[in-house]
C-alpha cells in the first residue's frame, strides 16, 4: 500500500471543520491529522479542497442505466464505480418489491461482486420489500406485495447469510410484528416505511426491534393531530434513526431541518434512493416493472407518484448545508452515521486508526478524487 501525506485541505472532523491541515495515510489507515500548513516532499496536495470521510448510501437501486435488480453482476459493478465517482466508498445494494426468483437474482449477483468491486464497496443488502403496505406502496409494485412470510425470509436469508444488512417492512401487516422481531434478534437493521401503521402500531414495532425509517416521511401515514402514526413515534424514540432524501423534492427545507433539529446528525442519514436514472438525466426508464419519466431530474410513474430520486451523495450533502446544517454535522449524516448504525467500524471519520476512506470534493461539492484503504477509486491526484 502506498502511505502518503494528504496537504493542504480543509478536514471534516466529528466536532469541526479544519480550515487548514493534513493527513498522514499508511498502510491504508489514518496515522496522523494534523492542523495548520505542513509541508511534505512527495504529498498529495488537496489545494484547498474539503476532505471528508468516505460517504456510505445504505439505500441505492442503480445508476448510470444500470439498475441491481436485473440480476447481472455488471450492474452491480457499475453501481460500485458510480458511487466512488460521486464520494461513497460503502454502499447497500437495495432491492425492490419483486418475485422471489428475482430478488434471489439479485441476491446472488451482488454476492458475485461483493469483495471484488473496483469501486466503492459494498457494505451488504437493503430488502425493501416486499412486505409493505398497499396503500403507501408509492412506487413499489403491487403485484409484488405481501404479508411478511418467516418461512420465505429464511430462505431469502440462506441466500444472503451475513450480506443481508437491512430490511424495509410494514409492521401492521398480518405477520409483520413477529418478522420485526426474528430479524432484530438476528442482528438485522429492520427498518419501516410503506407502511399505513397507527402511532401504537410503530411503537410496538420499535420495542419488538425496529430501529430505522426508511426515506422518513415517503410512503407512510402521514401525521395527523389526533393519530401521529409512525413518524411521530419514530420522532420521539431516540432509539430509532431516520433516512432524509435531500434533492429538493421529496423533503420541504423546513422538514429537513426539523428532523435535524429533532434527531440530530447521529439520528439522520442521508440517501439517494437513486435510480439507474441517476448519472444519465431525463430520459424514459423501467423501474421496479413500472415505466418511469424523469423529467428535471424528477422521476415520475405515470400517475405522478415520485418513484425514487437521480440525487448523488455529494449533491445531497451540498443541498443539506445549503439548507442551514453545519457542514461538519452534514457530513456526519452522509459518512459517520451510517457507518455506526452499519456497525462499520473503521469506517465514517477522519481520525488516527480510521480507515483511510477518503473523498475529496471542491467549493461545487464535485468530488475530486476518492480513495478507499489510501487507494484511489476515484480520479487522482493532480
Amino acid at each position: 500500500m502506498t502511505n502518503h501525506w494528504i496537504t493542504n485541505v480543509r478536514v471534516a472532523l466529528a466536532d469541526q471543520v479544519l480550515p487548514l491541515a493534513s493527513v498522514l495515510v499508511e498502510n491504508g489507515r489514518i496515522t496522523e491529522v494534523k492542523e495548520g500548513r505542513h509541508e511534505a516532499p512527495n504529498g498529495i496536495d488537496g489545494q484547498g479542497g474539503l476532505l471528508i470521510p468516505g460517504m456510505i448510501d445504505v439505500h441505492i437501486h442503480g445508476a448510470d442505466g444500470f439498475d441491481m435488480m436485473d440480476g447481472k453482476p455488471e450492474s452491480v459493478e457499475a453501481v460500485s464505480l458510480a458511487c466512488a465517482r460521486t464520494g461513497c466508498t460503502s454502499f447497500l445494494a437495495t432491492s425492490v418489491s419483486s418475485t422471489i426468483g428475482q430478488l434471489l437474482a439479485m441476491i446472488e449477483s451482488v454476492r458475485r461482486v461483493a469483495g471484488h468491486e473496483s469501486g466503492a464497496r459494498i457494505a451488504g443488502i437493503h430488502m425493501e420489500g416486499p412486505y409493505l403496505h398497499p396503500k403507501r406502496k408509492g412506487m413499489q409494485n403491487e403485484r409484488y406485495l405481501r404479508h411478511p412470510d418467516l418461512a420465505e425470509m429464511e430462505e431469502i436469508l440462506r441466500q444472503t447469510g451475513d450480506l443481508m444488512k437491512m430490511v424495509t417492512l410494514a409492521p401492521e401487516l398480518p405477520g409483520g410484528k413477529e418478522l420485526v422481531a426474528h430479524l432484530a434478534a438476528k442482528g438485522i437493521i429492520v427498518a419501516l416505511a410503506h407502511s399505513d401503521a397507527t402511532y401504537e402500531e410503530a411503537k410496538e414495532a420499535f420495542a419488538l426491534g425496529a430501529s430505522h425509517m426508511t426515506h422518513c416521511f415517503n410512503g407512510m401515514r402521514p401525521i395527523h393531530h389526533r393519530e401521529p402514526g409512525l413518524i411521530v413515534a419514530a420522532l420521539e424514540d431516540k432509539s430509532v434513526s431516520l433516512q432524509a432524501i435531500v434533492d429538493g423534492v421529496h423533503l420541504h427545507p423546513a422538514i429537513v431541518r426539523f428532523m435535524h433539529r429533532v434527531k440530530g446528525p447521529e439520528g439522520m442519514v442521508l440517501i439517494t434512493d437513486a435510480l439507474q436514472a441517476m448519472g444519465l438525466g431525463d430520459g424514459t426508464y423501467l423501474f421496479g416493472g413500472h415505466q418511469v419519466e424523469v423529467k428535471d431530474g424528477v422521476a415520475r410513474l405515470q400517475d405522478g407518484s415520485l418513484a425514487s430520486s437521480t440525487v448523488t451523495m455529494n449533491m445531497a450533502l451540498r443541498q443539506t448545508v445549503e439548507l442551514g446544517i453545519p457542514l461538519h454535522e452534514a457530513v456526519a449524516m452522509a459518512s459517520t452515521t451510517p457507518a455506526r448504525i452499519l456497525g462499520l467500524s473503521g469506517k465514517g471519520r477522519i481520525e488516527p486508526g480510521a480507515d483511510a476512506d477518503l473523498a475529496l470534493l471542491d467549493a461545487d461539492y464535485n468530488v475530486r478524487w476518492t480513495m478507499i484503504e489510501g487507494e484511489f477509486v476515484y480520479g487522482q491526484a493532480i
